[in-house]
């Protein structure tokens, strides 16, 4: 780690959006244990449900992880955007991961679903919220992304649940044979959100931007 790193922890631990990250996660887990809540044989359809509900919770928690609103006052630091970013989603990965696997386990053994099929569109989902955050920052000034992102999130959500044709169902239960195809989709998914959030990480060319009024606007 170089010294450079090592100076921006303290700062930038501070000035995450820990209140978002926790309603992200104390909403996740809650669904998460809806399924051990209620009484009779566990369902695994309702801890499938619950999983892809929680999952969805911790990506909106997520989708608040840029949110920055000294933004245009910080960005005159020696430090380029991908370090900065970098270091957000360093330090709350752990937090994710913890939260996950407690979500993982809140669900019964005879209701939970496959955990690595989960894990990819838990992961998925996520990388696309924050993929989402920096991309707006990148081409924008705003300095608080998360709400449009954590909106556009919940629209995409419920579109891909009611809208999306049979052929190309993304939320499909283990039993149904198109289980495997699904998850196919969804690491070719992750791809392209991992590729485009890189992408937004890189600094962006001021012209044509329209961010001449923050000539340092980083993030």
């Amino acid at each position: 780690m170089t010294v450079t790193t090592r100076a921006l922890l303290t700062p930038v631990l501070r000035t995450l959006p820990w209140r978002a990250l926790a309603a992200g996660g104390a909403t996740g887990l809650l669904l998460a244990g809806i399924p051990r809540m209620l009484s009779g044989a566990p369902d695994p359809w309702l801890g499938l449900i619950a999983l892809r509900g929680a999952a969805l919770a911790f990506a909106l928690g997520l989708a608040f992880l840029l949110d920055d609103p000294a933004r245009h006052i910080t960005s005159a630091v020696p430090v380029r955007r991908p370090l900065r970013v970098g270091l957000r989603v360093a330090l709350a990965a752990p937090w994710a991961a913890l939260c996950w696997t407690a979500a993982v386990f809140l669900v019964p053994e005879e209701a939970r679903p496959p955990v690595g099929a989960l894990t990819l569109e838990a992961t998925a989902t996520a990388v696309f919220a924050l993929a989402g955050a920096a991309l707006i920052i990148q081409r924008s000034t705003v300095t608080e992304p998360g709400v449009a992102v954590s909106t556009w999130l919940l629209s995409t959500a419920a579109a891909a649940f009611l809208l999306l044709p049979d052929g190309w169902a993304l939320l499909v239960s283990p039993d149904d044979p198109r289980w495997t195809t699904t998850h196919e989709r969804w690491a070719m998914l992750l791809t392209v959100a991992l590729a485009v959030g890189a992408r937004a990480c890189v600094e962006p060319l001021r012209a044509g931007l329209g961010l001449r009024p923050f000539r340092g606007a980083g993030l």
